[in-house]
């Protein structure tokens, strides 16, 4: 059993290590960070060894701060959300936030700062930043992306880019509340998902001859995955898996 001193030998130990008196956020691109902590370390004791080195990027592991981390507590700070222009603290309310630090002091600094601004913190260590960050290029990225394929196959049947823009928009959100109060396997829509082979197929045809064909075969059978986890019946998906991949295997077997 320990003692009333013994129980409080834990709190002494998070009060004796050694906090960071001043964060410094490196908010530079991916490719610089390395030489710009080269050049901060070269800076010697002119720079306290409590001051702590965090960068902002989802991406690079904390050994981009190496030079730094041989004296100092470095970690990163990584708000998930995209900034293609400024914007104000609040925007970060109820955003997830990804920390990683090379020390517990640090980390707890982190998740208070993130907690502080009204966001969620959420350790991301080296060895789950790769899949973090591709994560979230997909769910951001990507949409953009496909949102850019939808509008431009709508101005091929004569719409202006406003017009598809205003009409696919209202579509692409009422997806995303879905996803947001069911999950994304409940979310799915579409002929995939109903086993409309039919439909998949008049979609291939009016793609017919256009790169995107290709994308669209790929994300259906991506689709006909998730439309599976969701229920639909074995034979329904065989067939549309079919109607995918035909023309990739005929094809194939005419390029032997």
């Amino acid at each position: 059993m320990l003692t009333p001193a013994r129980r409080g030998l834990p709190g002494l130990a998070r009060s004796l290590e050694q906090l960071p008196t001043a964060i410094v956020f490196l908010a530079v691109p991916d490719a610089a960070l390395s030489s710009v902590a080269e050049r901060l370390a070269e800076a010697g004791g002119r720079i306290p060894g409590t001051v702590a080195f965090v960068h902002l990027s989802g991406a690079q592991q904390l050994n981009a701060l190496d030079p730094l981390g041989v004296k100092h507590p470095v970690g990163s700070f990584h708000p998930l959300q995209s900034f293609p222009e400024a914007r104000p603290p609040a925007s970060l309310h109820s955003v997830v936030i990804g920390i990683d630090a090379s020390s517990p002091a640090l980390l707890r600094r982190l998740a208070a700062l993130a907690r502080a601004l009204g966001a969620r913190p959420k350790r991301v260590t080296d060895s789950q930043r790769g899949l973090y960050h591709a994560a979230a290029v997909f769910a951001s990225n990507y949409v953009d992306v496909l949102l850019a394929v939808a509008v431009k196959l709508l101005r091929q049947a004569g719409w202006s880019e406003k017009e598809a823009t205003a009409a696919l928009l209202p579509l692409t959100e009422g997806m995303l509340e879905t996803v947001r109060k069911s999950g994304p396997v409940r979310a799915l829509t579409g002929p995939v998902r109903r086993g409309d082979v039919n439909t998949v197929e008049r979609h291939l045809a009016a793609l017919s001859g256009l790169p995107i064909a290709e994308q669209y075969r790929m994300l259906g059978l991506i689709a006909l995955e998730i439309a599976a986890e969701a229920g639909l019946e074995p034979a329904s998906a065989e067939r549309v898996r079919r109607a995918l991949t035909q023309v990739a295997a005929t094809r194939r077997r005419r390029g032997r």
